[in-house]
């Protein structure tokens, strides 16, 4: 018992260094309570890293020569999900007072560029790199107007290129909408993402300096060119002696080498209807809802439709079958037996044991694994437990659901494993620990290998080494001990008992017309027409920097897709069944796990077509690498709810007829 508490306490210590649980304050949702501000309170503006889907390889801020902070660069506490994104969050020199409005701010005069410094800024300006700010958790969002239509845009361009000079936006105008606190009498909590800090609030207090809440952040680049020697003397936050005009239509500020760069600033405060609750409509309302709204329900009616023809004529057929032979007698089915084709005749092979039975167990644990992750992760998600104010959550939610599930995946290989040796404890533990180690160890061969592409060329996207060794700290001091535990349970639960014996000779499998793998690879067009429309939607979230947050409907998807990806096994299974091939067990798995196939054509065809301005082999290889772990998982998901679906039918089918 001592061992356990100990095991106990160990996990969680990691989960709560890991997550950052933080016990002191109680459990809240980041993101979810407001902050107030008082009149001239300072808000400082942060940094994440800057994104490009020119290269889809984000760096670091401060890799350019942008201002920097009077008290050096810090950076904020981030969870375990945000480091896998590449964000790195860090402080910045912008300084608001609330509710005060400031213009013509010199922010600092950066010394002559370097032949580096000048190379690396038009690489990013070439490469179509955005400055992603972060004020009281919200990105500074951008509008723009084209051909009457407003666009947005979170963060804005490091510089623009007009015929072969390069332009730096080094003016930005601010613009913070504000609404009144209206809660006068309550504790307002410090920080929104970072950490909790709980402030009590008086009447006096509140009467006297009455609140605001941050409800947007706006923000204009402007190219400005400035007098770098009436800089010179100018310390962070004074006045610039001239005037500025930001008109965000025209550029002025070339940057040449050994040239200087002077900075600045101003910020508006606009008190709005805005509600605290509601900042993030901005950001979530995305042009053409309406077509992606009807584009998913009508996939949703078409599969229903097409699903429920499926299960109609799947059900009369069988249960024709049925019906037809318990209505014989033993004479009239023993000539029946002898003279009818089908899938009666191979009732002494169809629990045969598979060819490479442990490979097919550890796909299915490791499958079942996945599902049950993408069903929970998106549950909570549709919940709001998972709101894009909450950076990093997803990832890390994910994470942690994998994690805990490794106990279903030890259970459910150890026992199709018992079941496939008619009850044989022996190897269980070898099945165990190769569930556990299978999906983790290509996903970590798949990481690595773009960690070090990522880690060559000095990005924030690479992940850091510490990170490495709490990943791996988390794979087997969490992951394989439940996957194991598992499995033991997997080997006391009695194994499935067959309802025919099997023949000590395997029958011969008729010849085939046409090879049942091509019916097989087809079969996968079914689920895919599921989910093709929401996935343009995810592949757009991912890589071209949009927020995807309809996850109601993504779990009313997945739902779907489950069943599709039942109904088209079972009807490939009973098909081969049909035509004396007993070899079902394979073939369920991959008649909906081939579904992986068809995205991962879709994601060549989204490379190709949509994101024709991706540039350089590494960030194509990147793409590719990325796409090949979220296919790897789709095939073992899809495929695991195959082969149970199948499984289950086989062994209902058989259980269901008297056969001697």
């Amino acid at each position: 018992m001592e061992y356990f508490a100990r095991f106990g306490l160990w996990m969680t210590l990691i989960l709560c260094l890991t997550f950052q649980i933080q016990p002191n304050y109680g459990f809240y949702l980041p993101g979810s309570y407001p902050h107030k501000y008082g009149v001239t309170d300072e808000l400082w503006v942060k940094v994440n890293s800057l994104t490009s889907i020119d290269t889809e390889m984000p760096f670091s801020y401060y890799s350019l020569p942008f201002c920097k902070p009077e008290g050096g660069i810090k950076d904020s506490a981030e969870n375990l999900g945000e480091l896998l994104m590449g964000d790195r969050i860090e402080n910045s020199p912008y300084r608001f007072k609330m509710h005060t409005n400031e213009s013509e701010i010199f922010l600092c005069r950066v010394e002559s560029l370097s032949g580096d410094q000048f190379k690396i800024l038009k690489e990013r300006i070439d490469q179509m790199y955005q400055v992603n700010l972060i004020l009281d958790n919200l990105p500074a969002i951008r509008f723009t107007q084209k051909e009457g239509y407003f666009m947005r845009w979170t963060g804005y361009p490091v510089g623009v290129k007009i015929e072969d000079a390069y332009y730096v936006f080094n003016h930005l105008k601010f613009n913070v909408l504000i609404h009144k606190y209206e809660e006068t009498n309550v504790a307002r909590v410090m920080g929104t993402g970072e950490g909790a800090e709980m402030i009590p609030v008086g009447k006096e207090e509140s009467s006297e300096k009455p609140g605001y809440m941050v409800v947007g952040f706006e923000v204009i680049p402007c190219s400005i060119m400035h007098n770098a020697d009436m800089a010179k003397n100018l310390k962070m936050y004074d006045k610039y002696p001239s005037p500025i005009r930001c008109d965000p239509a025209t550029v002025a500020m070339p940057i040449k080498e050994g040239q200087p760069l002077v900075f600045s600033y101003e910020v508006t405060f606009e008190e709005s209807d805005i509600k605290w609750p509601s900042r993030w409509d901005a950001y979530l309302k995305m042009e053409g809802a309406k077509v992606h709204w009807f584009s998913i329900l009508n996939s949703l009616m078409v599969i229903t439709f097409l699903a429920g023809i499926v299960l109609v004529i799947f059900l009369r057929t069988v249960r024709r079958d049925l019906t037809r032979y318990e209505e014989l007698d033993k004479e009239a089915q023993a000539q029946m037996n002898e003279e009818l084709s089908g899938w009666k005749l191979v009732v002494g092979d169809v629990f045969r044991a598979p060819s490479n039975p442990a490979l097919l167990c550890v796909m299915v644990g490791d499958g079942v694994q996945i599902l049950g992750m993408s069903v929970v992760t998106i549950l909570f998600a549709a919940l709001g437990f998972m709101s894009p104010a909450s950076r990093g959550t997803l990832i890390t939610g994910m994470l942690f659901f994998y994690m805990i599930l490794s106990i279903a995946a030890g259970y459910v290989s150890v026992r199709l494993w018992r079941t496939i040796a008619f009850g044989d404890q022996k190897g269980w533990v070898s099945i165990a620990w190769k569930a556990a180690c299978f999906f983790p160890g290509i996903s970590f061969l798949i990481l690595t290998t773009l960690n070090f592409l990522l880690w060559g060329s000095h990005s924030t996207g690479a992940i850091p080494f510490s990170l490495f060794v709490i990943l791996i700290l988390l794979w087997f001091c969490i992951s394989v001990p439940l996957t194991l535990v598992g499995g033991y349970f997997g080997a006391k639960a009695p194994h499935i008992e067959y309802p025919v014996r099997t023949n000590q000779i395997p029958r011969e499998i008729p010849q085939q017309k046409y090879p049942s793998w091509l019916l097989v690879l087809g079969a996968g067009t079914l689920p895919f027409g599921t989910l093709f429309i929401e996935l343009f939607f995810i592949m757009s979230s991912i890589w071209m920097g949009r927020v995807y947050y309809v996850f109601g409907f993504l779990f009313v998807v997945l739902i779907l897709l489950v069943l599709v990806c039942a109904e088209v096994s079972l009807v490939l299974t009973y098909m081969h069944l049909c035509v004396e091939d007993w070899k079902w067990w394979w073939k369920s798995f991959f008649a909906s796990g081939s579904v992986a196939l068809y995205i991962f054509l879709y994601s060549i065809n989204y490379l190709v077509f949509d994101l024709k301005s991706l540039s350089g082999p590494v960030s194509a290889t990147l793409y590719l690498g990325y796409s090949l772990f979220m296919v790897l998982a789709i095939m073992l998901s899809t495929g695991t709810i195959g082969f149970l679906s199948s499984f289950w039918f086989v062994h209902y089918l058989f259980s269901s007829v008297k056969l001697d």
